[in-house]
């Protein structure tokens, strides 16, 4: 599907470069929201993702949304006039996904991306959740090794880690839990197939530690195009927090 939906936006930024008859070729720029869907979760919560597109890019552009780890997903090709904004209640459900979590890649026929805006949030029954906002990066997102901070999981918090394989072959990460820095707690190495998405609770990563606050997870693996979050959740109110990694020390160096 992603091969498919690149060769379409292509095509498009092709006709487009011919009628203006320019020897340059077409410009494509890729932005990937780590996380979007729709979910049921714990405490009977369902997990909702809407998203924003506003095209800044000084120009007209087609931008193309997938859902590459969701094998049921379409791809959807919109057309943007320069400053217009386009909202997407509840992606996943406009890709035709109605369960599923997946990373959403945005493909832009432009220079620059068009700027994203994504939101989670929860309902149950008549109630909606407070909505929280998903970080986007627009720049590089891979290091070696990067670092979730402020993780906790208790009777008052539970936190959800999230491992993004985007590469056509399996990806192999190593994760460990710390406290204090360079120390590890526990580790436990994954494998990760092509175009996948593992959310998962931390206590499946690591399911000796029963208990606490101030965690972090050390992520290390070799495989470029991937990405790593989570979110942690309170439990009396459902309202989640998004982490973004930093980039830190080898887990393998710690003592």
């Amino acid at each position: 599907m992603a091969l498919r939906l690149t060769v379409a936006l292509l095509l498009v930024c092709t006709a487009a470069s011919a009628q203006t008859n320019t020897e340059q070729p077409p410009p494509l720029s890729t932005v990937v929201v780590p996380v979007v869907g729709s979910v049921t979760g714990a405490n009977g919560v369902h997990w909702h993702t809407d998203v924003v597109l506003r095209n800044d890019t000084g120009g007209d552009a087609s931008v193309v949304l997938t859902m590459p780890a969701a094998p049921d997903a379409n791809f959807v090709m919109l057309p943007m006039a320069a400053g217009a904004t386009l909202h997407l209640p509840d992606v996943a459900s406009a890709l035709g996904v109605e369960s599923g979590l997946s990373p959403l890649v945005v493909q832009t026929s432009a220079r620059h991306s068009v700027t994203i805006f994504a939101t989670a949030y929860g309902t149950r029954g008549t109630d909606t959740f407070a909505p929280q906002p998903i970080t986007i990066n627009y720049g590089a997102t891979y290091f070696p090794v990067r670092v979730l901070h402020e993780l906790s999981f208790s009777g008052e918090f539970r936190t959800n880690l999230g491992l993004v394989n985007l590469g056509s072959t399996v990806a192999d990460f190593t994760l460990a839990l710390q406290r204090v820095p360079g120390r590890n707690l526990a580790v436990t190495r994954l494998f990760l197939p092509p175009n996948a998405l593992w959310h998962m609770s931390i206590q499946s990563a690591f399911p000796l530690i029963t208990d606490g606050d101030h965690f972090s997870v050390v992520v290390e693996t070799s495989w470029p195009d991937t990405h790593v979050y989570a979110s942690v959740i309170e439990n009396a109110t459902n309202v989640a927090r998004f982490v973004l990694p930093a980039f830190g020390a080898s887990p393998s160096e710690a003592q």
